[in-house]
């Protein structure tokens, strides 16, 4: 986990996204679309601040272990999920990848 991030990564099921705060401010998100036991991920975003420090991948690795710990197949929309899944495969991670162009 970066080092800056003061809380852990939360899930706000009613805003469909996995959230960071640091210092009580919100630092970055994936959202997602779940649905018949898929989470489709399509958006990581990172606060301008926060940027380059490591966020993206705490909240890329943290969602990924939620989704694989509550058994949901990963969709991988994002660009930026989708490479980190490919350079940090993790256990028990079912996937299914995104057809691209």
């Amino acid at each position: 986990m970066s080092d800056h991030v003061s809380e852990p990564v939360k899930r706000n099921s009613e805003a469909s996204r996995y959230e960071v705060q640091v210092d009580g401010n919100l630092a970055g998100v994936v959202e997602y679309d779940e649905h018949d036991g898929r989470i489709d991920m399509t958006h990581t975003e990172v606060s301008g601040d926060f940027r380059g420090s490591g966020i993206g991948e705490t909240l890329a690795g943290s969602a990924i272990i939620d989704a694989v710990d509550r058994g949901l197949v990963i969709v991988p929309s994002c660009p930026f999920i989708e490479s980190y899944l490919r350079k940090h495969p993790i256990a028990g991670a079912q996937v299914e990848w995104p057809h691209r162009g």
